[in-house]
């Protein structure tokens, strides 16, 4: 699977370990950036991310930030992109299985390192259930289409 990653900088500590790991799993990972600790904007490496799932040049997309929640709104921002801050295995699950996620969204500063890998496998290999969920993910997409 294409994964697009990216992070700020409380988050590129945990995203560059979690890339790594989807490399290391068999995944094409493109890696947004950053590449710091250097103070920059989550807004835009989680446009940048939420732009290559909903483009199609990227199956599923990560973002990490401090408490995954920031990224996971800006992403959210983006036609097309359902992204979901999973700091446990039932909302990794469930936002799969239920909601169609295509971008899971973590906190470096919420969650260890294990976990987070536990976490982002169990999205990527979590299917989506489809069925009563389609009608629900019909009405989203035309929440994104309103005025």
């Amino acid at each position: 699977m294409k994964i697009a990653v990216g992070a700020d900088h409380a988050g590129y500590g945990l995203k560059d370990r979690l890339a790594l790991m989807l490399r290391e799993d068999g995944h094409t990972v493109e890696d947004v950036g950053t590449f710091s600790d250097a103070s920059v904007d989550y807004p835009d490496f989680a446009a940048a991310v939420a732009g290559k799932v909903a483009a199609g040049e990227a199956e599923r997309g990560m973002v990490v930030c401090g408490s995954g929640i920031g990224v996971a709104i800006a992403a959210n921002k983006v036609d097309g992109i359902r992204a979901a801050c999973c700091n446990d295995l039932f909302s990794a699950k469930l936002s799969r299985a239920h909601n169609d996620a295509n971008v899971v969204t973590l906190g470096e500063r919420v969650v260890g390192t294990a976990l987070a890998e536990e976490i982002v496998r169990t999205f990527l290999a979590t299917p989506w259930e489809g069925g009563r969920h389609g009608r629900r993910i019909d009405k989203i997409h035309r929440l994104e289409k309103a005025p």
